[in-house]
């Protein structure tokens, strides 16, 4: 594909590098010469200066030939008019950043497209989807939902205290008559990994594995992680996605939120029915006290500086709260905050990255996730009739080694898979792949 990204912020960036990994002709649209001089030293993709704005230079950005154009500037009208111009110079697909939910209602989005703005992704929206989907289940660093939530991936710590720290996988899997999950993929000093059978568990690895709603408390157990119910949450910062995360389970949890900013106290209180809105500094460990840290059971730190709120979550382990969620915009400190284990992370940017990644593979793609602490993949694939996975059991087809298979969905029915599955067409399948994989999931699934 021919893909013009407008925009080289973060989220442009990962895109492009995403993108350009994945053999596509990538175009980077940007005012600042000296980012795009350094992009293009480190990713296969032609740097075009010029504002995303600007009818001439989307033009001489060949717009006209663009199968899907990004726009991904900072601020919503400037995404939404670039995009809308892209379409009227050509572009086949248009998709743009957006902050107002307001705009993804069905009708409202039927305008939007007949404007030129054929898709839009809320950050903020999908990044609040995932805190509250961390929160309902916990023990886990980040939860993802497949086939209407049959199907799940979990992302698990392992600590001395798990049955199956030093256990070879094949080990592990001999500890139950049926075994109810599927380990596929480790993340260990920086390195990620495609286990298979011989590969051992150790302590501090970060372990992915797919299972379905019954098989979480093998998983849990396995893995050394208690259950607990969350009844009390404290939300550091007022910011979106804050807002969202308290205003969707106010009525199911006793939220208490804390805000610096006084007039956006006094706004958030307005708005929200059921929450307790404290006025303060969330980086003071006597205000956490005053407001009864040690009685929370989950503490989310979604304010708009990554060092606050990875502080913040280390002051919460150390007064005793069990569930701890850190938004962590600057790329940088993923790994660190990986490390020191913070708990669940969440970056804005590599969701709304992964929602709009599946709109440049040609194999049918329902879903893909673009994991935090890791450069590798998670998608869900339907199987496409005559494809190379359906051509005979796992074990028989010879997987690349960059990813794995973990779960299937055919019809009614969800199932881990191991090597003696079959893939049928219309089955859909999780998938994780590095990112030198991404292109063989394509063409084993077409």
């Amino acid at each position: 594909m021919k893909i013009l990204i407008a925009g080289a912020g973060e989220v442009g960036t990962h895109l492009a590098r995403l993108f350009s990994n994945a053999d596509h002709d990538v175009i980077l649209l940007d005012d600042d010469e000296v980012k795009l001089r350094r992009l293009s030293r480190i990713l296969d993709v032609m740097p075009v200066k010029g504002s995303v704005t600007s009818i001439s230079d989307l033009v001489e950005a060949k717009v006209k030939s663009a199968d899907l154009f990004i726009a991904v500037p900072p601020y919503e009208e400037v995404s939404i008019l670039s995009a809308m111009l892209a379409k009227k110079l050509g572009a086949k697909t248009t998709i743009a950043r957006i902050n107002n939910y307001e705009y993804l209602v069905p009708e409202n989005k039927e305008y939007f497209k007949q404007l030129g703005v054929d898709e839009m992704v809320y950050p903020e929206h999908l990044g609040s989807q995932e805190i509250i989907a961390s929160l309902k289940q916990v023990g886990t660093r980040q939860l993802f939902e497949f086939s209407d939530g049959r199907l799940l991936l979990l992302a698990l710590k392992i600590r001395d205290n798990a049955p199956i720290v030093n256990l070879t996988l094949s080990e592990a899997a001999d500890l139950h008559k049926v075994n109810d999950y599927y380990t596929v993929a480790i993340y260990r000093d920086g390195k990620t990994i495609i286990p298979r059978g011989d590969n051992r568990f150790k302590h501090g690895d970060l372990t992915y594995v797919i299972t379905t709603r019954p098989g979480i408390p093998q998983v849990l157990a396995d893995a050394g992680k208690q259950q607990f119910e969350i009844h009390n949450v404290m939300i550091l910062g007022g910011s979106r996605i804050g807002k969202k995360v308290a205003k969707e389970l106010e009525h199911h949890y006793k939220i208490k939120l804390i805000e610096l900013n006084r007039e956006k106290t006094m706004r958030l209180a307005d708005f929200l029915e059921n929450t307790q809105v404290v006025s303060g500094d969330g980086r003071s460990l006597e205000l956490l006290k005053e407001e009864g840290i040690h009685k929370t059971d989950a503490f989310v730190a979604v304010t708009d500086n990554s060092e606050v709120n990875i502080l913040a979550c280390q002051m919460a382990k150390k007064m005793g709260v069990r569930k701890t969620v850190a938004e962590v915009e600057n790329m940088d400190y993923i790994d660190l905050a990986e490390n020191i284990g913070i708990g669940t992370l969440i970056n804005k940017k590599l969701i709304a990255a992964s929602y709009i990644y599946r709109y440049t593979m040609k194999a049918s793609v329902s879903h893909v996730k673009c994991l935090t602490a890791t450069d590798a993949e998670v998608l869900e694939l339907t199987a496409q009739p005559n494809s190379k996975i359906t051509r005979g059991a796992l074990k028989d087809i010879d997987l690349p080694k960059d990813m794995n298979v973990g779960g299937v969905t055919r019809g009614k029915e969800v199932f881990i898979a191991n090597g003696d599955t079959r893939i049928q067409p219309g089955d859909k399948v999780v998938v994780f792949a590095l990112p030198s994989g991404l292109k063989k999931v394509e063409k084993m699934f077409s």
